[in-house]
């Protein structure tokens, strides 16, 4: 008899990386969340040149710290609702056009 009672557990396997894209904030009308639109470049396959294609992106940001503007990492991650499956991880570069703009309606 062995007296170890189940501890040989099999070791789970480590979670793929998820998914992350940079984008622009393009609204932040809603409350905790943030529209992101995410910009990258594909090869026509015919003409042979790069076509930039755009994908828009809902993220959950529950404290509101990005801003319309700015340039931010968003992660993959389970589902929040119907439209959210990213999370917003990090601000990459803060704009001044949001404070400008403020300035302007003061």
């Amino acid at each position: 008899m062995s007296d170890d009672k189940g501890t040989d557990r099999p070791e789970k396997p480590a979670r793929a990386a998820r998914r992350a894209v940079i984008g622009v904030v393009t609204s932040t009308a809603m409350q905790k969340t943030i529209v992101v639109q995410v910009d990258r470049l594909v090869k026509h396959p015919v003409f042979k040149k790069y076509v930039r294609r755009t994908s828009v992106y809902k993220a959950h940001d529950t404290q509101g710290v990005a801003k319309k503007g700015d340039r931010v990492e968003i992660e993959e991650c389970r589902p929040i609702s119907k439209t959210k499956r990213f999370r917003f991880v990090r601000v990459v570069h803060k704009t001044k056009i949001a404070s400008v703009e403020f300035v302007q309606e003061a």
